[in-house]
């Protein structure tokens, strides 16, 4: 990195700390902690071992969840989609998970679908001696299969923040549509790559997407003719919401970031997560009844009188796990 990218970066960075200061409960002492952090410095996590993923915990309640596979820029062979599955279903009923950072190993975030190493998507391509009737039901019922490893993402009640450098194509803007947040790194670019393999994006982009930006004319631009578009398009259209100098900046963003989520009632940000899943596809009213239900339960939590007692008494709260 030249002088002047050194300078543009601490300059980035300073105003990344005042940004930060002002958002409570941080202390410039906490900041420093986190600002510090580096990848390799990341704990691994036992009882998450899988083959194409790599857990960690960089700080309490907070779960790193890395695609590793960077020899095939991360791509998404057979053993993913069970290991992405498995891996959001058992952090769902995590009580020391609060919230998942989505990152990738490597010099790309992912390179999408695997088409060398999926034998889940061969098979469904198969020319076999089934009529089309019976061979639809098998296609239909691997598509569900596949669609479901990227669902678990956004059921999974704890937020989840896509962290993503470099490419992400295909498959990959599925999967991070099913993030809550997203940030990425200046050299990012995204790619609905499907069409120029033949296909309509059947594992949630086309559903998730336009929801995502607003803007239906641009969706269906870049679905149609596969350009890709950049880190400043990309937030431009509100489809990530932070761009970061490097991969290193963008995990300490996404750290920090996290760090502040759970130190929340995690009653009340899994009750955010749920009920804004589920007004985004109903409407206000169904909105507000489903909310008054929820919270007819959840008001009764003991979180919310420890956050009003700190509240009163100027401290910081600290609640029990789930």
């Amino acid at each position: 990195m030249g002088k002047n990218g050194k300078e543009e970066k601490k300059r980035y960075v300073q105003r990344f700390r005042q940004e930060w200061l002002s958002m409570k409960p941080f202390t410039q002492r906490s900041l420093n902690k986190v600002i510090s952090i580096q990848a390799k410095a990341m704990t691994s996590t036992t009882g998450y071992e899988f083959e194409t993923l790599k857990i960690t915990s960089p700080k309490q309640f907070i779960k790193n969840v890395e695609l590793n596979r960077p020899d095939k820029r991360n791509a998404m062979n057979t053993t993913f989609w069970k290991d992405i599955y498995n891996c959001f279903t058992k952090l769902s009923d995590d009580p020391d998970c609060r919230v998942i950072v989505l990152s990738g190993a490597g010099k790309m975030f992912t390179a999408g679908l695997d088409l060398y190493e999926n034998e889940i998507f061969k098979s469904l391509l198969s020319s076999d001696s089934q009529d089309s009737s019976r061979k639809s039901f098998k296609i239909l019922k691997g598509i569900q299969e596949l669609q479901e490893s990227f669902n678990v993402i956004e059921k999974c009640p704890k937020p989840v923040i896509a962290a993503v450098h470099n490419g992400c194509i295909g498959g990959g803007i599925d999967m991070i549509a099913c993030c809550d947040m997203r940030y990425c790194t200046q050299d990012a670019w995204f790619q609905i790559k499907e069409v120029d393999i033949g296909l309509a994006a059947d594992l949630g982009t086309l559903q998730r997407f336009p929801k995502i930006i607003g803007n239906d004319s641009l969706y269906r631009e870049l679905a149609y003719t596969g350009r890709k578009f950049d880190a400043e398009e990309a937030k431009s259209i509100g489809f990530v919401s932070r761009i970061l100098p490097d991969k290193n900046t963008l995990l300490e963003a996404a750290i920090l970031i996290a760090e502040q989520i759970a130190s929340k009632s995690p009653v009340a940000v899994q009750g955010i997560k749920v009920n804004s899943v589920y007004s985004r596809d109903h409407g206000v009213y169904q909105g507000l009844e489903y909310m008054a239900t929820w919270n007819s339960t959840m008001l009764q939590s003991e979180d919310v009188g420890k956050a009003v007692s700190a509240a009163i008494q100027k401290e910081t709260p600290v609640f029990s796990k789930l």
